[in-house]
């Protein structure tokens, strides 16, 4: 017979209550989200500018990406819901206070007009298979006149969207990892930085390239920022948030942030674009690809330690 004593009533396996429900389709949705919101960011600001000739990638290629990662966000959403017939309830009310509500009225609007705005540019993309419907023609020719009007209201909307990835986890106030405020603006910039790289990734010319490595390195070093923030206010913190930022150092989750986030994610591709900025060449691809696996990684991070930590004091 085994015998266990327990020193604790509230730290009992099995018996004491613990989240474990949030699992890869969360994380995907959030990565996805983040960057659809990136790349809308983009899109928008920069047809407002008037620069939308000169960038073709951000506002044209690029945007095709958006509605694809949106829509397989959802999915993932979907798919992760116990009760799926009941989401339609989410629409039959609005709560301020509700980060949960917010996202899914944003998801609502953003998501249509994601697609409205690729219709605006169907000629373009699509050249080959054009529609000559009349309906459609005068369709496409209203959403081209009124494109600067749908990026004024993708610009606030993408913001709110990719802060909103990171407020959805920072609500769970029982959770120490994911109760702080550094959240919101950390999942925003990580959401602009992958979306930079999007763009870098697609960008047919050296011009476009090099302005948003310029871009992406600045949102890299904020991001930057914001960990180190994040990190010395738990390490300032209660015991709790003290174990809570043990997990990323020096716990079971160190090597996949620091290693696949912090190093291949973030300082790698930061020396690989300042390198490209500096005139000598570099496989743009390569920084690219790592910052979407690190935002990927750092979704995945996030979301399953966060999970761990809990209030027992």
């Amino acid at each position: 017979m085994q015998e266990e004593l327990f020193t604790s009533g509230r730290n009992i396996p099995n018996i004491d209550p613990s989240l474990q429900i949030w699992h890869w389709p969360i994380s995907v949705y959030l990565f996805l989200g983040g960057l659809a919101a990136g790349l809308l960011f983009f899109a928008g600001l920069i047809t407002v500018l008037g620069k939308d000739k000169q960038y073709p990638t951000s506002v044209k290629f690029a945007s095709i990406v958006s509605p694809i990662a949106l829509t397989l966000g959802l999915l993932a959403l979907f798919y992760d819901l116990t009760h799926k017939l009941y989401f339609w309830r989410l629409y039959t009310t609005i709560r301020i206070e509700s980060p949960m509500s917010w996202g899914a009225w944003v998801l609502l609007i953003i998501t249509p007009i994601s697609f409205l705005w690729v219709l605006s540019y169907y000629s373009e993309l699509f050249p080959k298979w054009k529609l000559n419907y009349k309906w459609f023609i005068n369709l496409e020719e209203f959403l081209q006149k009124n494109r600067k009007n749908m990026a004024l209201v993708l610009i606030p909307l993408s913001v709110v969207l990719g802060i909103y990835t990171g407020i959805l986890l920072s609500a769970f106030n029982a959770r120490p990892l994911w109760n702080n405020a550094i959240l919101g603006p950390l999942f925003l910039t990580s959401g602009l930085s992958t979306g930079a790289a999007t763009i870098i990734l697609l960008a047919k010319s050296a011009k476009e390239r090099h302005l948003f490595s310029k871009i992406d390195l600045v949102l890299i070093i904020i991001e930057l920022g914001l960990i180190v923030h994040m990190l010395m206010g738990m390490y300032a913190g209660s015991e709790v948030q003290l174990e809570a930022m043990q997990l990323l150092v020096g716990g079971e989750f160190t090597l996949m942030f620091f290693g696949f986030v912090i190093i291949l994610g973030l300082i790698v591709p930061a020396i690989m674009e300042t390198i490209e900025i500096m005139g000598f060449k570099v496989p743009v691809a390569v920084p690219a690809i790592l910052i979407l696996i690190g935002g990927l990684v750092f979704r995945f991070v996030m979301v399953e330690a966060g999970q761990i930590t809990r209030y027992l004091y």
